[in-house]
This record gives C-alpha cells, structure tokens and sequence, in this order.
C-alpha cells in the first residue's frame, strides 16, 4: 500500500478533493487515507465521533443539491477512476462523550464509580485523560452481541459510501476477538475490505499480538529510528511473518518533519525514501510533500491553513514510488539485517525477498547535513546471490558498479541496489 493522507480538516468539503487526489495519483499512490469522515460530537475532534451514520458537515457543501454522503460517495469514485482506492478511519474503541448512545445504550460503556469512563494513554510519564471521549465496553457489556452488530453496521455503511479499507484507530485497545469476528464476517460478505491496525505508541509485543487478530497491515515505528540503535529491528523480525507494515516519516499525530528539520530538504527526501523500502507500505499526509511546517489538527485545522509551498517534492515522491511499485522486494516484509560498515555514519539495510530470488541494499548516508564517503572493495560481497547489482536509486543512480567502490555522498543520500535479474536499463 503505498498511502495519501487526505487530512479532510485541510482538504475541506468532498467536493473540493479533486485536486489533491489527481495529485496523489500523479505521485504514484494507490491509496487514499481519510481521517473520520462521521459528525463529531462537540468537541469538534474528528476521533470524537457523536453520529457514525452522519457526514461531518465540515465536509459537505450547503450550496448542492446532494446530500452528504453523495457528495462523499462521488468524491470516493473519482479517487477510483484514478486508480486509488480508499480507506477510512474506523473508530470503535470509543465515542463521543455526548453522542445519543450513551444515553440509549448506557451497557454499552465501561463504567468507573457509575460514570461513564474516558480513555487515556501514558504520555512521559504522564497521564493524559481524553474528557470528550468515551470508552466502548467490549470486555463486560451485558449486550455484546448488540454491540457487535452496531460495529458490523458502521462498517457496511462506510463501505456503502465507497471506502475499500480501513484504518483501525487503537486497534491494540479493542479485543483481538472482536476484530477477528469483524474482519472474518466482512471479509465473506465483502471478500477484498482491507484492515490496517493503528498501533501507535505500542509495545513490540503489543503489536504482534493486535496484528495475530487477521489485520491486512500494521503501522510501524521507523519513524523515530535514529538509524543507530537495535529496537526497530527487532520490531520487524518480531512482527514481519504476521503481517506486513507501513512506514510514515510523519503522521496527523506528530510534527510536521520539514518543521522538525528546519527545512532541511536532505533530511525531508533521506526520511521518505527510507520509508518507502524499509518496509511492505509507505504513507504521508497531505502536505509532505511540499514541506508545510504547521501539525495537523483533529479539531481547529481548516482549509485556509494551506500553506505555501516551501519545497516541492512531488517529483521525488513519485521517483521513489516508481522504484518502489517496480520492485516486489520492496512490496514485501522480508528477511532484513543492518550490516556494519567502518564509518558509522553510513547505513547498510540488507534484504532478501521471501518470495523471489531478488536481493536489495540500501546504503544510506545518515547524516543529512553532511557529506559522508563510504569505500567497499566489493558490494557483490554483501549479497548472496550471483546476479550483479544494478543502481535503481530515484536520484543521482550510477550506470554501472564500480569496483572496487568508493562514493562520497551528498547529505542524505542514498544508493538503492537490487540484485533483479529482468532489469531494463535506463
């Protein structure tokens, strides 16, 4: 999957979506993402859902004639007539706290002291409380069966709009039975839904065990990998036979990466491009790719907070796509291992195709401010197979491998290598 994050807080009204889906198509994605499409409570959160079968009026426009959900269904199939389908955020682990569940099906929340429960999660430290939010009781309901079926409703109304997957918001707190159930009884009505698992802020463990459920993808945490220490690693190889994962430099739920990197545009592509064959699917949000610096808001963005563009990175975007939509090694969890090298500020990702003969490197250079020269006698000798390596990188790719091979690279570059036998040159 490689994935657009239509924010619809940023893109506005459906029927303004056009632009940033021909965009994405441009790029080389094949799937839209869009946060909670359903009214909010409120709070106005997009994750704080009051009506699940009810647009958010934030993305309809009062001046048509359709009602919302055509208007989001005519959205939806001009995503599919270029080639990108689309998924949706499903959020059953909680609800709004004023939505009219809460008072017609009061056994349907966890309880604490006889009030209704919020979640939380622990943030450094700290307990963070969501006050607008409350918590869907799947462990101890006394209807979970009618529970169940509401969720199984939610479900079928999104894919009635147009949505083809969905994005399991804190999919490690819902019992890995109830999603079984769910996934296995919408997959035999509606046998090609995909499931992603937000699993952010999950332990290793937490996320193998969420991905056990049947889930289709998982997310991963490369994003925060310094390039040095062992923990993304064993991440992978923990999870990587379950299910295979998704990479993101940035997310709706962190900084904007050309703000964290004071517009260092080495680090912004160094970061995407890692991204993009580190692992099986690759996602941004809106707005990556031309380097906009303020975060994403689930309550107070709006479309007239579109920024200027500070960088334009479509064409790289779409370059690493194409290698990367060319390649199955890169479509693939695979067999993955850092190899050491004697400048430690050089970065050898090593892969091997489960399913093919083909073998990858990466040789990335970590630092994006500096240039960094890295020798090796014999690249062939970091592979197994017999077939040469051929330079398929997006950017600045090398005709032929020297031998032996030595390279000063500019900061943040990197070599992509594949061992693939079908190559056409350029």
């Amino acid at each position: 999957m490689l994935i657009y994050n239509l924010f619809p807080l940023l893109a506005g009204p459906c029927g303004s979506w056009k632009p940033h889906l021909e965009r994405a198509a441009t790029m080389g994605f094949d799937w839209i993402f869009v946060n909670p499409v359903q009214r909010p409570g409120s709070s106005g959160s997009l994750y704080s859902i009051a009506d699940y079968f009810q647009v958010n009026p934030l993305l309809v426009d009062p001046a048509s004639k359709q009602t919302g959900e055509q208007q989001l269904q005519a959205a939806l199939a001009a995503a599919d007539q270029l080639g990108l389908k689309a998924m949706v955020d499903l959020v059953i682990n909680h609800c709004a706290f004023d939505s009219e569940l809460t008072r017609q099906h009061r056994d349907w929340f966890v309880r604490e002291n006889g009030e209704l429960a919020h979640p939380f999660c622990e943030e450094n430290g700290h307990k963070v409380v969501w006050g607008d939010l409350v918590r869907f009781d799947h462990q101890h309901t006394s209807d979970p069966e009618g529970l169940y079926r509401y969720f199984y409703k939610i479900v079928e109304y999104l894919l009635g709009l147009g949505f083809k997957g969905f994005r399991c918001d804190a999919a490690y707190q819902v019992p890995g039975s109830l999603w079984s159930r769910l996934m296995r009884d919408i997959r035999q009505k509606y046998p090609n839904t995909v499931f992603a698992a937000e699993t952010l802020g999950c332990t290793a463990d937490q996320t193998k065990q969420t991905a056990q459920a049947g889930f289709d993808y998982v997310f991963n945490s490369s994003k925060w990998w310094d390039f040095h220490g062992v923990w993304l690693m064993e991440q992978y190889q923990l999870v990587r036979e379950i299910a295979p994962s998704i990479s993101f430099p940035e997310s709706h739920d962190t900084d904007r990466l050309f703000q964290e990197v004071d517009g260092n545009i080495a680090a912004i592509k160094q970061r995407y491009l890692f991204s993009a064959f580190f692992s099986a699917g690759v996602m941004i949000p809106m707005g990556f790719e031309y380097g906009f610096r303020r975060r994403l808001h689930v309550v107070e963005t709006r479309p007239d907070q579109w920024e200027q563009p500070n960088v334009d990175l479509c064409g790289f975007v779409a370059a690493v796509n194409a290698v990367k939509r060319r390649y199955p090694i890169f479509q693939e969890e695979c067999p993955t291992s850092v190899l050491s090298h004697q400048n430690p500020n050089i970065l050898i990702l090593w892969k091997a195709s489960a399913r093919t003969h083909e073998e990858a490197l990466l040789i990335l250079n970590k630092d994006p401010w500096n240039h960094q020269y890295f020798h090796a006698e014999n690249l062939g000798a970091y592979i197994q197979a017999g077939a040469p390596l051929v330079d398929v990188s997006p950017e600045y790719p090398l005709e032929y491998i020297p031998r032996p091979f030595s390279y000063d690279l500019r900061p943040g570059q990197a070599f992509v290598l594949v061992t693939s036998r079908d190559h056409i040159p350029r």
